[in-house]
Parts: C-alpha cells; sequence; structure tokens
C-alpha cells in the first residue's frame, strides 16, 4: 500500500468527518490556510453554540430548583459544550497537528521492514475497531435523536404554539413559517454535530496514540536486533554507536510527539473528564426518574437515553485504554534495557544503553489537565464518581 492507502487504513473516518467539520490537519496543505477558519468550522461552532448551549443554559437557569428540569437541560449542553471545546482545540492546534500528521506519514513511508509494518497495522487495525464502534453507537443513538424529533416536528407543524427540541426567545419569530422549521432543522443539526464531534476528535486522538504504541514496539525490536547483532559480532562497535544514538533519537521523537498531543487536548480532556462524569450521571437520573415516577415516556426516548449512556461510557473508554497502551509500552521500553541480552556485549556498549533506560524513566502519559491520568483504574473511578453524584441528586429528588 501507498502512503495515501495506509492513511486511509489508519484514519478512514476521523479524516473524513474532520474534513467535513473544517478541521482536519492535512499534511499536504500549507500552514497558512489553517489560520483562516472555514466555513463548515464556523457552521458547526454557531449552530452548536446559539442554538444548543446557550438555549440550554439559560432554561436550566429558568427551571432553578426543578431538578428534574434541570438534569434535563444541562444534560444536553453538557455534551456539545464538550464537543465545541474539542472542535475549538483541533482547530487552534491544527499547525501542530499537520506536524503530528506529517511525522506519522513519515513512519508510514520509512515502515519497509515487514515485521515493522504488521505491527503498525496492527495496533491501527485496534484503532479503526474502536473507531467504527464509537461511530456505529453515535450512529444508533442519532437514528433514536432523529426519529424522536422529527416526530416532534410532525405533530407541532400546525399546531398554533410550536415547541422546538430546545426553548429559546430568539431575536426573531420563530414560530412563523419557516422560521420556526428552519430553526428546528438547525437545532436538530446541532445535535447531530455534537454526536459526530465527540466520535471523530475521540477516535483522532486514540488512533494517534496507539499509532506512538507501534513506534515504540517497533523501538523495542530494533533495540534487541542491534545488541543480538553485536553480541553475534555481526556489526561493528562503531555501527552499534551508530545504531543506538539512531533509537535514541527516534525515542526522544516519539516522546515529543506524545507531549504535543498532550499539550494540544490536556486542558480539553480535563473538561471531557468531568462533563463524561456529569453526562454519566445526568443521563442515568433521568433514566431512573422516569422508571421510578413511572412517566409517560416514548420508547424512542427511552431507548434514545439508555443507548446514550452506552455512547459516553464507550467515548470515556476509548481514552482511558489507548492511555493504558500508552503507559504500557512505554514502560516497556525500559524494561527492555533490562531483558535484552546486555550481558553478552562489553561493559563499555551496556553502559552506553541506560542512556534508552533513562528517556524511559517517566512513562507516556495522557493527562487531564493536571489533576489526573487517563488509565483504566482512572475509568473505574469515573464511572464510580458518577454513581455517587446519581445518589446525591436522587436524594435531593426525593
Amino acid at each position: 500500500m501507498n502512503v495515501n492507502q495506509d492513511l486511509s487504513y489508519a484514519f478512514t473516518l476521523s479524516r473524513q468527518c474532520l474534513r467535513l467539520l473544517g478541521v482536519w490537519p492535512d499534511p499536504r496543505i500549507p500552514l497558512s490556510n489553517f489560520r483562516r477558519p472555514s466555513l463548515a468550522f464556523i457552521i458547526v461552532t454557531c449552530s452548536l453554540s446559539f442554538y444548543v448551549i446557550i438555549p440550554q443554559f439559560i432554561n436550566m437557569i429558568r427551571v432553578w430548583g426543578n431538578v428534574a428540569r434541570m438534569v434535563e437541560d444541562i444534560a444536553s449542553a453538557n455534551f456539545s459544550l464538550m464537543a465545541l471545546s474539542k472542535l475549538l482545540a483541533t482547530w487552534y492546534h491544527s499547525g501542530t497537528l499537520r506536524t503530528l500528521m506529517m511525522s506519522v506519514m513519515t513512519d508510514w513511508i520509512n515502515s519497509t521492514n515487514k515485521c515493522e509494518r504488521n505491527t503498525m497495522l496492527r495496533f491501527a487495525r485496534r484503532g479503526r475497531n474502536l473507531s467504527f464502534g464509537c461511530y456505529a453507537l453515535a450512529t444508533i443513538t442519532l437514528v433514536f435523536y432523529i426519529c424522536f424529533n422529527l416526530l416532534k416536528l410532525y405533530q407541532n407543524i400546525h399546531q398554533p404554539q410550536r415547541s422546538l427540541i430546545y426553548h429559546f426567545v430568539y431575536p426573531y419569530n420563530a414560530q412563523k413559517s419557516p422560521n420556526y422549521e428552519i430553526t428546528f432543522v438547525i437545532q436538530l443539526s446541532g445535535g447531530i454535530y455534537t454526536a459526530l464531534l465527540n466520535s471523530t476528535v475521540d477516535s483522532f486522538i486514540s488512533i494517534l496514540l496507539l499509532h506512538v504504541c507501534a513506534q515504540l514496539v517497533n523501538l523495542r525490536m530494533a533495540l534487541n536486533n542491534l545488541i543480538d547483532e553485536l553480541a553475534n559480532k555481526s556489526i561493528s562497535y562503531t555501527k552499534f554507536k551508530e545504531g543506538l544514538a539512531t533509537v535514541a533519537v527516534r525515542h526522544k521523537h516519539l516522546i515529543r510527539n506524545v507531549r504535543m498531543i498532550n499539550n494540544c487536548y490536556s486542558a480539553v480532556l480535563f473538561v471531557h473528564m468531568l462533563t463524561a462524569t456529569f453526562q454519566l450521571c445526568f443521563q442515568t437520573f433521568q433514566v431512573y426518574t422516569i422508571i421510578t415516577d413511572k412517566l409517560d415516556v416514548s420508547a424512542f426516548k427511552m431507548a434514545f437515553l439508555s443507548t446514550y449512556i452506552v455512547v459516553v461510557l464507550t467515548h470515556l473508554y476509548i481514552y482511558c485504554y489507548s492511555a493504558e497502551r500508552l503507559l504500557t509500552e512505554s514502560t516497556s521500553m525500559a524494561y527492555s534495557v533490562y531483558e535484552c541480552k546486555w550481558y553478552n556485549i562489553p561493559a563499555k556498549d551496556a553502559k552506553n544503553l541506560m542512556v534508552i533506560a533513562y528517556g524511559s524513566l517517566i512513562p507516556l502519559k495522557l493527562t487531564a489537565g493536571k489533576f489526573g491520568n487517563f488509565s483504566m483504574e482512572l475509568f473505574g473511578v469515573m464511572v464510580k464518581t458518577a454513581m455517587g453524584y446519581l445518589s446525591m441528586l436522587v436524594t435531593i429528588k426525593d
């Protein structure tokens, strides 16, 4: 496969969706083009800001004291705020992300060894599976969301007082046709953009992290092969030093790439950590309220809310799984120095391996601001915290 096919294989849906949203960091486009926001980016940002997030936050203030209504209003604004922050971060750091994509292209170009290429394809396949799973759940949720709201549009189209998806007083008459239909469609699009954005950016970050994991595995293999060749005296001491220097430089480059990814999205992931915890709590509370109060709610809405909870968990799992693999592979880089056949090479050569061990002293991590590191342990803690908040809401409601 050529580089275009490789990138298409690894970033299939993420690339197409980020292009659709106007923020794909294409390495072939001049950097100056990224500084000008595209029309698609402006449309998505305005739709989310003025037709979903602001209306719902204002509605939450209006129903202050009614826990059930407050939770319902803030839940939709919460998920959309998460999506908007990811969109803005991707656009703002487009130059840095373009550099990362150029590095990914270079890795695929330079992967001439069949074993190295198979490793990259294996990790790319994992990223694709996570991505497709995320999009599949998002699609199911959107089907329920669209069907539920189109049914609502059909029921209200001939009513004297017609309700929108998110109630808000606009500076124009939103009850008059075609203003009502246009406003309704824009609000509906806001919900679609929210699901698309969260799935796309989460998949994109996950695939970038898994790509670094593949490079760390290949680097360990290169180090072990280098030591075996020196032990078997199939290469000279000079060649060994050159090879070791190449491994050390490559390791430093991968560390820098992870830090670039973390710097681009660390603040956003802190927002994600908070909003995902509250979102899981809010959506579970809505389902709990419907069941315990025996509310007359359609099957569409129940299915939507239930799938929504699974989607939130899946998005959280994607980050935690990718970060856990990154942590494991970066730590294994240090262990590989101790596990290789260093005892079969001269002591002066073995000492040079400490450069690699020292570089792996601090494991590579994906952080949520300065408050936590994504891992499977954090996944459990966040679910537990969300259930604790749920218990508090149930107590307040009762």
